[in-house]
């Protein structure tokens, strides 16, 4: 940053700003967002970068009040885009402790559930804020940082100014994804279709073994391909919309390896073996079925089978993702050493805009944070005497481990923006560390797993939050906020998210696994409906490491997978893993919004619309697919409660033809590609500020 660059609002200037009101629209803003991406990221194994909404709905909000003003605004898009991190942070590895099978869904659901869950939030949430108060101010003045996503946030409020904050799309979108998927759960919409289609029960030629003397005439075959179209789901759309067609395609080819390959080849070799049991009644959830073909491909060869596959790509993915940022990520950490050293040995000063949290306070508070830290890990351990040195070992590494990818997350988000930061790559990287030291020091079997997950849960919380509240700090710095200001309403912004977060986590849960005892399907964390593909990673890999439950063949094939994806050089090798991870009908949707987002790209391009009028368009149009995901996930949340409650929703339709839905995809299409391109505006108009 220049030596006279002036922000907004300047120094001496001092407008309100930490007021009641911008807290507690922040914190409910918080709240709501965090249980969005939850949905969405448990869904979908994405979230989106909370900041823009967050930005739109706090200046809505505080347009009620005649005397808000820019401050106001950016303090309550500060504390409210932080519930996106500690949501995003939790879904990455609290579902895998169930997943891992080392607590059970009642434990999930009891009172210590609820206080082991928010204490993994509340530790990694608040030493991420702590370690961040320690490198802004280096790293908010750094100018080879570009921080894209807080230049396109700090503009939106410039914005908003003039009474342009697009709320309204947003509150459209919203009303339309939850309408949507209210008429879902009453079944006048179908969500899915899908049909088993029967191979020709043959034997494959030249597979048997009896011209060389052995009494085998060959592979017998069977099973089929088991069709399914997109869900109807305007925030799988939306996720397409925002990611673009290239990211939603590659997403899709993990889905057509997975579905179009590897289940309808295992299901050729290995139907003679399921053949007999095929009508036979079976009990599921205390509910008795009948076992049919799309049963075995649904719940048996993808979960059991081609998800290891997967599982072992995204783990050669993530290794491959840090490999190429190697260079930032030793930038970052040397940087983050100096930044330190620069900031314990500043003066204090008296201008408003440079004043962080007392640096006393934040190293009173990390060592406070280090032995809590410990307590919880021996806690998770039973306080059993042999398990004291794993866990201070633990706490150990999650201090250290902790504090350098805090940075290394600042940093990135600097470069890339928080959308891009791969957290889940950093958090396993930290897993298999803890893992190898857990073993090394004798911490096996559950108690093992626990404190490994334990700690990649801390972790990956304090990357996500450091990451998030930097990117703020830099709309901030550009807006002329109060930084001890806004680091202080990110305090209460994570400690209310974290005290709540593991509500619409339980919800989703229980809801999940009790409508999936009634329609005959695998529910809860991992299962058909809530895949959670990183806390699922993270689960094989602490079980195979620490518990010694790795099936090393399927995950070895996922490896060598992923290594041809890198040689021909996919742009996201993780991004086709993950889509191999997740249900069809997802990946699908999100590859549909994908194609109505390169409908308007090449609509742009067909009209000649210059730069000032394609970010305009794209504003219009993110800020579209936001409100569809977010509309989507709270009717969504609303209905798992009702499931949980067993509140029974009547089916209206059963019969419902699924051409009614495609006709509904068909009408978002249509808004998603006719709403922004009418957002375009003369060519001669300023620019709008891009949030793509």
């Amino acid at each position: 940053m220049s030596s006279d660059f002036k922000p907004y609002v300047s120094a001496d200037q001092n407008l309100k700003e930490f007021t009641l009101r911008a807290l507690l629209i922040g914190l409910v803003l918080a709240v709501v967002l965090g249980a969005a991406n939850a949905y969405l990221g448990l869904k979908a194994g994405m979230t989106i970068a909370a900041t823009y909404p967050a930005a739109v709905l706090g200046m809505a909000l505080l347009r009620l009040f005649r005397d808000s003003n820019i401050l106001e605004e950016n303090l309550t898009r500060t504390v409210g885009s932080i519930g996106e991190s500690v949501a995003a942070g939790a879904i990455f590895t609290l579902p895998a402790f169930l997943i891992a099978g080392v607590w059970s869904d009642d434990f999930f659901g009891s009172f210590a559930g609820y206080w082991k869950s928010t204490v993994i939030m509340l530790v990694g949430g608040i030493a991420g804020i702590l370690f961040v108060t320690l490198l802004r101010r280096v790293m908010v003045e750094d100018p080879e940082l570009p921080f894209p996503e807080s230049l396109a946030a700090s503009e939106i409020h410039k914005a908003g100014r003039s009474g342009a904050t697009g709320a309204k799309y947003l509150f459209y979108a919203m009303g339309i994804g939850g309408a949507i998927e209210f008429f879902k759960n009453f079944a006048i919409l179908k969500g899915l279709w899908q049909q088993f289609v029967e191979f020709s029960a043959k034997m494959i030629p030249a597979t048997g073994l009896n011209n060389y003397g052995l009494s085998f005439k060959g592979v017998n075959t069977g099973g089929g391909f088991l069709l399914k179209s997109p869900s109807l789901s305007p925030a799988f759309m939306g996720v397409g919309y925002i990611i673009g067609p290239k990211l939603a395609a590659l997403n899709f080819a993990g889905g057509l390896l997975a579905w179009g390959l590897f289940v309808p080849i295992l299901l050729l070799v290995l139907a003679p073996q399921f053949a007999p049991f095929i009508g036979s009644k079976i009990m599921l959830g205390g509910n008795e079925i009948v076992l049919t073909w799309d049963f075995i491909a649904d719940s048996i060869i993808f979960p059991s089978i081609v998800k290891p596959i997967a599982i072992g790509g995204m783990l050669m993915s993530a290794a491959y993702t840090l490999w190429n940022m190697r260079k930032s990520l030793a930038t970052g950490i040397g940087r983050s050493i100096d930044d330190v050293r620069k900031a314990a040995t500043a003066g204090e000063t008296t201008k408003r805009t440079d004043k962080d949290i007392n640096i006393k306070f934040v190293f009173m508070g990390l060592l406070a944070i280090s032995v809590v830290t410990f307590v919880v890990y021996w806690w998770f351990m039973s306080f059993t005497q042999e398990n004291l040195v794993p866990a201070l070992v633990a706490a150990l590494v999650m201090m250290i481990a902790g504090f350098f990818f805090a940075a290394v997350s600042g940093y990135l988000v600097g470069l890339i923006g928080s959308s891009n930061n791969p957290i889940s790559g950093l958090t396993i990287s930290t897993l298999v560390v803890a893992a190898i030291l857990m073993v090394l020091l004798g911490a096996k079997g559950t108690s093992g797993v626990i404190v490994v997950l334990a700690v990649a849960g801390v972790i990956c919380v304090s990357a996500a939050v450091a990451g998030e509240m930097l990117q703020d700090l830099k709309v901030g710095h550009l807006l002329g906020g109060t930084p001890w200001k806004m680091q202080v309403g990110d305090f209460i912004g994570v400690i209310i998210s974290a005290l709540v977060m593991w509500i619409p986590l339980f919800i989703l849960n229980a809801g999940d696994l009790k409508t999936a005892a009634l329609e005959g399907y695998k529910g809860g964390f991992g299962g058909a409906v809530l895949a959670a593909p990183q806390a699922g990673l993270m689960a094989q890999l602490s079980k195979g490491i620490v518990g010694g439950e790795m099936v090393w063949p399927l995950i070895i094939v996922g490896i060598v997978m992923a290594i041809g994806f890198i040689l021909v050089k996919v742009k996201s090798p993780m991004l086709v893993c993950v889509g191999m991870y997740l249900s069809f009908g997802t990946v699908a949707a999100i590859f549909v919004g994908g194609i109505f987002r390169w409908v308007v790209d090449m609509l742009i391009a067909r009209r000649k619309l210059n730069e000032n009028q394609k970010s305009r368009v794209d504003n219009r149009g993110v800020l579209l697919a936001a409100g569809l995901i977010a509309g989507e996930a709270l009717m969504g949340l609303l209905f798992a409660f009702f499931a949980f409650m067993e509140w029974q929703v009547p089916k209206l339709w059963r019969e419902s033809p699924f051409f009614l839905s495609v006709i509904v995809m068909v009408a978002l299409g249509y808004l998603l590609v006719k709403l922004p391109l009418n957002n375009a505006g003369d060519p001669d108009e300023p620019a709008a500020p891009s949030v793509s």
